[in-house]
């Protein structure tokens, strides 16, 4: 089942396309702003992505510039905004197509499935192994010099998302918002003491790190 996330400020829209795509046999996720849709495309990487423009906190094309820093997803724009110009920056971002508000139901569905048949499949690793660790996505387990090391929940979710996203940058907001809720967006103190459990479990030289990096102020990525 491929899954959708669908990035619009309108509910009425959103209610009313879930019900479409999950008819037609997709999973879908919404998200009703930009920094709503990205934390959601972090935590649970979407086969395709609907995104509308006009969001309440950022613009669509920024939303987009920065999904693709890390996703190859499909991208379908799904906006009021008629101009050509807007059409060609969108596309110039990284969208994959662009369709115009209203519209009608049978052509997203088309649309959809058009992306999908030109988009590669992904292979999700089941297994991702560095020098130091081994981490099994599918078993939920980490082991280390071949015996198991125990992580708490909490460990274990950012572990996690930072392992299925290898080499991207994950916004401290992003994992914070992911593990904890999005009313923690702003304690980073506590994303700071989880890293360092973690590294003094999973890192030969936890002040040297070779796989849990830091980019100061901003947030973490994991190199394999």
């Amino acid at each position: 089942m491929t899954g959708v996330l669908v990035v619009d400020d309108d509910q009425h829209l959103l209610k009313a396309l879930r019900i479409t795509l999950q008819a037609h046999g997709y999973a879908v996720e919404t998200a009703a702003d930009g920094e709503a849709a990205l934390i959601a495309a972090s935590r649970n990487p979407p086969g395709i992505v609907v995104l509308d423009l006009g969001l309440p906190d950022m613009d669509g094309a920024a939303v987009l510039r920065e999904l693709r820093r890390w996703s190859t997803a499909p991208v379908l724009v799904l906006s009021a905004r008629h101009g050509s110009s807007d059409k060609v920056d969108a596309l110039d971002a990284g969208a994959d197509d662009y369709i115009t508000k209203p519209f009608g139901l049978e052509e997203l569905l088309a649309r959809l499935r058009a992306l999908l048949r030109r988009a590669p499949e992904a292979i999700e690793p089941s297994t991702v192994d560095t020098p130091e660790f081994s981490v099994d996505l599918g078993r939920r387990m980490v082991t280390r010099n071949g015996e198991p090391v125990r992580l708490t929940p909490t460990e274990w979710s950012i572990l996690e998302l930072l392992v299925r996203n290898p080499g991207k940058l994950i916004t401290q907001q992003q994992i914070l918002a992911s593990v904890w809720g999005p009313a923690y967006e702003k304690e980073a103190n506590y994303l700071r003491v989880y890293m360092a459990q973690l590294r003094r479990k999973l890192e030969a030289d936890t002040g040297n790190p070779r796989h849990l990096l830091t980019e100061a102020g901003i947030g973490y990525r994991f190199r394999p």
